[in-house]
């Protein structure tokens, strides 16, 4: 998550250079509960919670828990890891519902926080989980305010109550209040209250918001806060919670490049609990807020958990065992390949995929250096094939990648190599699929560590000679991939840099996968 991009990369090399150090002196721990205080304030977390985290770090990293621990830097880190979760919330709160409908959810923020957009992103998550939700225009002052909230209702695909023109004309008081009477007839059983918000906090605004709840009895009050607001979060929550208080907090623009201090606060200043996290422009861009999870990724431990709920959002069972089953029995085609392609993106931004994978961290420039449109471009390229291409790639001659690249605005190149990736990967898949286990470069078929071939210890050391430059690039790359590469010890399992997996390695993977 871009928010919290410095702060996780300060307290990732803090606790880096902690590991070094086999046992932890008082001198240790000071040093780094100091760079953990540099961190927190440095990333805009306000002063009182920075004292107040910092102080209990260090009084359990003095403890007997860490003293005893066979491995002190991991223990630090998971105290760390702990009261991070506890300073976000502890738990995680669903929004409540009221007993008889409509439940009615107002929302109350500064002018820019994003209310209106966070408006139609939960109507739209309300209505997949089987709601009908309206939304009320009462933020009748700003200019554009109503037409701004029916446009997005409308990409919403949610119903909207909106009497008046706005530009200050109407009482947002008797709106809100009619929009909930309007919201009984219809039979919508939850109502979004889009109020006013100005530039800064004035006694106008409170009494406006306090009189829309006053008028409506909401059962959640939720304040909307821009997560790049800094230092002025705590204040500002503050004094929303003297003049109308609120239930819980949504988090907006935590996709933007800010240091994400707004987060650590307000929460733990307010006492109240952060219930949304808005991630990203897209009406599918908001998550239900969990503490643990968002403590882990600050801490680059990832968030596994959030990455399997939005594959299962986006996957079709039924879809997924038919692939299975075409991959094993080899029917994988090209149509099924974009029809996954498809799904992928319906899980949404691929960096974002990628950064809740544990250490991705530390990867931060190859993420930073990834081109989303690459999926475009294969989807082009597969677009441009006919229906026969597509289900059987071999028929591929020249002429027709010329007229596939042509279509799809890409180079020959660029068809020759998806069509080598596919096989490539479709092979891997079927021997996956079949309960084997796949080839490892520098490796046998069969498994065994250094058991190249002659072959392909021949050909890496003469290259290609072909006199087609395509064909010769490709055969070149296809050399590159079968020399030995070095390799870490992946998912844990044994063997250092520069040493390839033994086959006792790859058979407990394969266990460990068929265990899944």
């Amino acid at each position: 998550m871009a928010t919290f991009g410095t702060l996780s990369d300060r307290l990732t090399e803090t606790f880096r250079n902690l590991r070094t150090k086999g046992k932890l002196t008082p001198a240790d721990v000071d040093g780094t509960v100091r760079e953990i205080r540099r961190a927190l304030l440095d990333a805009d977390v306000a002063l009182p919670v920075v004292k107040d985290f910092t102080a209990k770090v260090r009084e359990r990293a003095l403890g007997d828990e860490v003293n005893r621990a066979l491995n002190p830097a991991q223990q630090v880190v998971q105290i760390v890891n702990e009261e991070l979760v506890a300073i976000l919330g502890g738990q995680q709160r669903r929004l409540q519902f009221a007993k008889n409908p409509p439940t009615v959810i107002m929302l109350a923020g500064l002018q820019g926080s994003g209310k209106t957009t966070f408006a139609g992103k939960l109507a739209r998550q309300l209505e997949k989980d089987g709601h009908t939700p309206l939304l009320v225009a009462a933020d009748l002052q700003r200019p554009n305010a109503v037409n701004q909230l029916q446009v997005v209702a409308e990409r919403a695909g949610a119903a909207i109550y909106a009497p008046e023109p706005g530009n200050g004309v109407g009482d947002p008081v008797a709106v809100s209040r009619a929009g909930v009477e309007y919201a009984r007839q219809k039979l919508h059983d939850v109502v979004i209250i889009d109020t006013a918000g100005r530039l800064g906090v004035d006694a106008e605004l409170m009494k406006q918001a306090a009189d829309i709840r006053a008028a409506t009895d909401p059962d959640e009050v939720l304040f909307v806060i821009d997560a790049m607001i800094g230092q002025d979060a705590v204040n500002t929550a503050k004094a929303f919670q003297d003049g109308v208080d609120f239930t819980g907090v949504v988090l907006s623009k935590l996709d933007g490049d800010a240091r994400g201090g707004a987060a650590l606060s307000v929460a733990s200043v307010t006492g109240r609990p952060i219930i949304y996290a808005s991630t990203g422009e897209g009406l599918d861009d908001l998550e239900a807020f969990h503490p643990d999870r968002m403590a882990s990724r600050i801490l680059d431990l990832g968030d596994i958990l959030t990455l399997i709920e939005q594959a299962q959002g986006a996957f079709d069972e039924a879809e997924a065992m038919k692939v299975a089953e075409k991959l094993a029995t080899e029917q994988f085609t090209l149509e099924d390949f974009l029809e996954q392609l498809q799904q992928m993106k319906k899980m949404g931004s691929m960096k974002k995929m990628l950064g809740m994978l544990p250490g991705m961290g530390q990867m931060k420039q190859q993420l930073d250096n990834f081109d989303e449109r690459e999926i475009d471009r294969t989807e082009a390229i597969i677009r441009s094939m006919t229906p026969s291409e597509r289900r059987n790639p071999k028929v591929l001659n020249g002429s027709r990648r010329l007229r596939i690249a042509r279509g799809s605005g890409m180079s020959v190149t660029d068809v020759n190599q998806l069509v080598q990736r596919f096989e490539q990967a479709a092979k891997m898949m079927k021997t996956v699929a079949r309960g084997g286990v796949p080839a490892v470069p520098g490796m046998g078929a069969m498994g065994r560590p250094g058991a190249s071939s002659k072959r392909g210890k021949q050909q890496k050391a003469k290259g290609s000679r072909s006199g087609n430059p395509a064909k010769r690039a490709a055969e070149n790359a296809g050399i590159a991939a079968e020399a030995p590469v070095a390799t870490g010890s992946g998912f844990g399992l044994g063997g250092g840099a520069g040493k390839a997996p033994s086959a006792e390695d790859l058979a407990e993977l394969q266990r460990m996968l068929g265990k899944g």
